[in-house]
């Protein structure tokens, strides 16, 4: 489904793009987010603004666009998000001001940036189901599920961490399934991972290289605790008395992670097939 650029996006990139940029960097910059057209007339901020309306009128996905065009200031080095000090007084940084309207901004719009300049709503549904795209190997469709997890951090993120463990847990049965393995009793994560793994061959202790057996050690410890950040953070159990206090942060980092073992999985399972 094609979504546009909000409007309170629109007004926070026409407020600042145009103090930072001059309208060379104004033009060269649009052009790499593949703005239609050529540069409007007009002063810096109506040029900004009449572009970005006409990415929501013919760009085939804004969004697109609209990633392309923030990712510079994002992901700007921490060396320029600190605040200048001349003859003993402090000034604001714009850039950093900016990086921090654009993520309040994009939270109230429900969206969400991801690095490497991704802009996700997480409303597009999968023509196929998980299932499906797991058989199928079909890397960037589980990646916009992660995506999906993802855009829920900032607004949901107990429903966030929930989404992530349970994309691992489908990866898990479909390879139980697919492999013909026995399914066991109980069917959480920790317990078709223990299949899965012994079946792939993740065992620490039989690799030689000592650097990569403290990686692999790691990724192992990975699912116990998503496993177990999920039933004591996530919306999948009940709070009890305790009231976990789960920020963003925190999902982003299970939701990471998550994604980073789904991928060797997958990768060490085609790879297994092959022989």
């Amino acid at each position: 489904m094609r979504k546009e650029i909000p409007a309170p996006v629109i007004a926070v990139l026409a407020d600042h793009l145009p103090v930072i940029e001059t309208h060379a960097g104004l033009d060269n910059l649009f052009l790499h987010a593949d703005a239609p057209g050529d540069p409007p007339e007009g002063s810096k901020p109506v040029k900004t603004q009449a572009w970005l309306r006409r990415i929501n009128k013919k760009s085939e996905n804004p969004l697109i666009a609209l990633g392309k065009l923030i990712e510079c200031y994002m992901e700007i080095p921490e060396q320029d998000e600190s605040e200048s000090t001349l003859f003993g007084n402090t000034f604001e940084n714009p850039k950093k001001e900016f990086k921090e309207k654009l993520e309040s901004i994009l939270s109230r719009c429900h969206l969400t940036y991801m690095s490497g300049g991704y802009v996700s709503d997480g409303s597009s549904a999968p023509s196929r189901s998980l299932a499906e795209l797991i058989k199928g190997r079909d890397i960037p469709a589980i990646d916009t599920e992660f995506n999906r997890a993802l855009s829920k951090v900032n607004s949901e993120p107990r429903e966030a961490v929930s989404a992530a463990c349970n994309i691992l847990e489908s990866i898990f049965k479909t390879y139980i399934s697919d492999e013909h393995l026995d399914m066991p009793q109980k069917q959480d994560l920790q317990n078709v991972w223990k299949v899965v793994r012994a079946n792939l061959g993740f065992d620490p202790s039989l690799v030689q290289d000592d650097d990569l057996k403290k990686v692999l050690s790691g990724i192992l410890s990975v699912v116990d605790g998503i496993g177990a950040f999920r039933t004591h953070a996530s919306s999948a159990h009940g709070e009890g008395r305790k009231l976990y206090k789960l920020k963003p942060r925190h999902a982003r980092l299970a939701i990471h992670s998550a994604h980073t073992l789904a991928l060797f999985v997958l990768e060490t399972w085609d790879e297994k097939s092959a022989k």
